[in-house]
């Protein structure tokens, strides 16, 4: 599941200053799951940009708005797009792009785009990947530093963490914290004798 957050309103309206009858398309997968896109949300941003005096000629809410095959699927869902002389995409970054691939008018996002994460016993778990291609999650009890740490440290804690805590955001548990528990319950503590090689970061 692709996390993401809807922008504030005033943000959106001044992507939108200059446009005028504008279409919407939502996403039935991740972004209507997280309430960022769903049918409620198009019909919520609909009725505030009419509010604001903008022309809504339609909207369109596809099974995922990252698959979304061509133009003319969109306007088999609602042909009043064709009359579109902007859209404004209420999904993921990758739904944004998909679209602005497919149509010929200026494609603008409702959303910002978080990280990778999942929903599991009805709660929405963000950053569990950092899908960096080259994944290794095994070897730290299946939860990933490189998502879930704010230093990606990959060989430890920093150090830094009270009480269990990040050091950098108090809020959340410390992930070394957590992959040392998993670890230690699986009795593969072993794993953590792994050194992995520190990426060099340039500038």
């Amino acid at each position: 599941m692709i996390i993401s957050s809807a922008k504030p309103f005033e943000e959106i309206l001044e992507l939108l200053k200059d446009e005028d009858d504008i279409f919407i398309v939502g996403c039935n997968a991740c972004a209507a799951k997280l309430h960022v896109g769903g049918e409620p949300e198009v019909l919520e941003m609909e009725k505030r940009l009419e509010d604001a005096g903008k022309n809504v000629v339609g909207w369109v809410i596809p099974s995922a708005a990252c698959s979304v095959a061509s133009f003319d699927s969109l306007i088999e869902k609602n042909p009043a797009i064709k009359d579109a002389k902007a859209i404004l995409v209420m999904a993921c970054g990758s739904g944004v792009s998909i679209v602005s691939g497919v149509a010929d008018v200026p494609v603008y996002p409702s959303n910002n785009t978080e990280s990778l994460g999942g929903r599991s016993r009805g709660e929405v778990i963000p950053e569990l990947c950092a899908m960096c291609g080259d994944c290794t999650v095994y070897y730290f009890g299946g939860i990933c530093p490189k998502g879930q740490c704010p230093k990606q440290l990959l060989n430890g804690p920093c150090g830094g963490a009270i009480d269990g805590k990040c050091e950098v955001d108090p809020e959340k548990d410390c992930v070394w914290e957590l992959i040392y528990c998993k670890l230690e319950k699986s009795g593969r503590l072993d794993l953590l004798e792994k050194v992995w090689p520190v990426e060099e970061v340039t500038e």
